[in-house]
């Protein structure tokens, strides 16, 4: 079968590496990005205890070393920007294994790596065409304005994110969902001085900070505060060190160390915020008859609130990758899939209540404590099915 990825992100690589050695499979991933243009790519993020999970039950040798590139993600507390405790979780009591911490840059060095020899890089996909087999013909454009229609595939698959654009040839634009709150996200390289280790919230009204140390002695923190509407733009004045401090600082000026050591790497550090609105978009898993299919962020792009981004794109590719080495399609995907991250996505989304107007970021930290709450984050964390279940799909 020949397999066409369309960007070696996270689901795509983790898909390629499954079935790279596969008997009667031949794939081909394609990437916009020159080899290398990745290493200095994004901030942080947290990868949660399914991820791992999903590695270890499908590809242990992935599984060992994102373990020795990382810190591990054992702990989830959540504070008053005064330091008040709110929950304190170790993930351990729910979790079959600790998430892990690392820079974006490192996740895609660890996940590309094995996959190398089959990507090409430096390609942008601006066309789909059909060959006389009715196989799916990616229409490529180098850096030189060269187009290259490599092969006809009898399966393209989206791992190109959440502005796939074989998404968008294909089924068109997805339209996002806003949800009322601007988002930043700040890399601090140098965090020796840093007050806190691992994953952790801290709330002064609705205003949020999520923070944690990175491997290298760096740290990442991610701000989140309510606009005047869904649909309303970031302000100018946002963006600015005095509304920043603002933003964080209780009403008393007596931030916990934690905040007050963030504050000032934000309002330092201003000018290297990254910006974003909270949004999601549609659900969609196949296309062009089953001959598309759509992994990650292309087909589900979530709300970031309990880090599950790359992590359902992990689960996404090992799962996809099991189906298809046993004669699967896009439809089986879909299947095994899509109920799953239905749950995903709502249960993300109702988690970000402590930040939306109105919500009591105080009695809803403490009700993350509470056995409805737990029962689900169990669920999300270990409901990852191993090599066992999957039953040979069609002979």
């Amino acid at each position: 079968m020949r397999i066409g990825i369309i960007g070696c992100g996270v689901a795509g690589s983790v898909l390629a590496e499954m079935l790279r050695e596969a008997p009667g499979f031949a794939v081909d991933v394609f990437d916009r990005m020159a080899r290398g243009e990745e290493a200095e790519a994004g901030t942080g993020l947290n990868c949660g205890p399914n991820a791992m999970k999903a590695l270890r039950l499908h590809l242990p040798a992935r599984h060992a070393a994102l373990r020795a590139a990382s810190l591990p993600w054992t702990r989830w507390i959540i504070e008053t920007a005064e330091g008040q405790r709110l929950f304190d979780l170790d993930l351990r009591e729910v979790a079959e294994e600790p998430g892990i911490r690392l820079r974006w840059s490192e996740l895609y060095r660890q996940l590309r790596g094995p996959v190398a020899d089959a990507t090409h890089h430096g390609l942008e996909l601006v066309a789909v065409e059909e060959d006389a087999a009715g196989r799916l013909v990616p229409v490529l454009e180098a850096p030189d304005g060269a187009r290259l229609r490599p092969r006809g595939y009898e399966l393209l698959v989206a791992g190109d994110g959440r502005y796939s654009a074989l998404r968008r040839l294909t089924a068109g634009v997805p339209q996002p969902a806003l949800h009322g709150i601007a988002m930043t996200r700040l890399l601090v390289p140098d965090a020796a001085d840093c007050p806190f280790d691992e994953y952790g919230q801290w709330f002064n009204g609705n205003a949020r900070l999520l923070a944690y140390r990175l491997p290298g002695g760096a740290a990442y923190i991610a701000g989140g505060f309510p606009l005047a509407s869904a649909s309303a733009e970031i302000a100018p004045e946002a963006r600015t060190a005095a509304f920043q401090r603002a933003l964080y600082t209780p009403p008393d000026g007596q931030a916990c160390p934690a905040v007050a050591w963030m504050v000032e790497r934000l309002a330092a550090g201003v000018g290297q915020i990254h910006w974003a609105r909270l949004q999601d978009a549609p659900l969609l898993r196949t296309a062009a008859a089953g001959r598309v299919l759509f992994l990650g962020d292309a087909a589900h792009a979530m709300v970031p609130t309990l880090g599950q981004g790359a992590t359902q794109a992990i689960e996404d590719g090992v799962v996809a990758g099991a189906l298809l080495r046993r004669g699967g399609g896009a439809e089986d995907v879909a299947a095994w899939r899509d109920t799953r991250i239905d749950f995903v996505r709502r249960f993300s989304l109702e988690a970000t209540d402590t930040m939306f107007p109105g919500g009591d970021p105080v009695a809803g930290s403490i009700a993350k404590g509470e056995p409805e709450f737990l029962a689900k984050l169990r669920r999300l964390y270990t409901d990852v099915p191993g090599p066992e279940e999957f039953a040979p799909v069609r002979v």
